[in-house]
């Protein structure tokens, strides 16, 4: 369970039981969140909304600039994520600067769209989700569980990189156990896709049940 107090079940957050989907990079969180999306369940991305902040001209850009220098922008005037990624990813000083301008903001836009949903529960995708700490705006946790042999196979077939390269990117994340130990419930992500499949529906049953004993509660109130 996870350490950090949470914020109550019935508060001005929306009308909505939030769960926080998290896991290790290549995990699986974005096929989970697709699945759980056909069942109709809205998904704030939080990965989309960053991108979304730092458009050309945005306050969250020019405040990345303002830190890191505008060696970062393109002749276009994008972010050359790449040049960031390069930047902070081995200097936690750096990343840590980063984060404290990014998140909050992330964090902001999560809330103003949970306070417009009217639906039995709402996924929010977060990566980083103990490491920023919004952990503590969610009622539940869900955390993709996979082997980090798997994972290193994933990021090498995905994005290309080599095993060293790989192995680096799950070794700068949190800690599987760790991140195992504080989610509520685990999705393992071994074997076949139908595996899968099968398990977020057992999932999807879980939090419509939740969902109304939340309501139930409220409307109790």
């Amino acid at each position: 369970m996870p350490s950090l107090t949470r914020t109550p079940p019935f508060d001005a957050l929306g009308n909505t039981l939030r769960v926080g989907l998290t896991g290790g990079i290549a995990s699986g969180k974005s096929t989970v969140a697709d699945y759980l999306s056909r069942y109709g369940a809205p998904v704030i991305d939080t990965d989309h909304l960053a991108r979304a902040l730092v458009q050309p001209g945005s306050p969250t850009l020019q405040a990345i600039c303002a830190t890191f220098g505008n060696s970062l922008l393109q002749a276009d005037g994008q972010l050359d994520r790449a040049a960031l990624g390069a930047l902070v990813f081995n200097d936690f000083e750096a990343r840590r600067k980063l984060e404290a301008i990014v998140h909050p903001r992330v964090e902001e836009r999560v809330l103003q769209r949970l306070a417009r949903i009217d639906a039995p529960y709402t996924v929010v995708v977060v990566p980083l989700l103990f490491e920023s700490g919004m952990d503590r705006l969610m009622e539940w946790v869900v955390a993709i569980d996979l082997a980090e042999e798997e994972q290193e196979q994933r990021i090498i077939a995905r994005d290309g990189l080599s095993k060293e390269q790989a192995r680096a990117r799950i070794a700068s994340q949190l800690k599987r156990s760790v991140r195992s130990a504080r989610a509520d419930c685990l999705i393992d992500n071994h074997g076949p896709p139908a595996a899968l499949a099968q398990r977020v529906l057992r999932l999807h049953c879980d939090l419509l049940n939740r969902a109304q004993r939340k309501r139930r509660d409220c409307t109790a109130l």
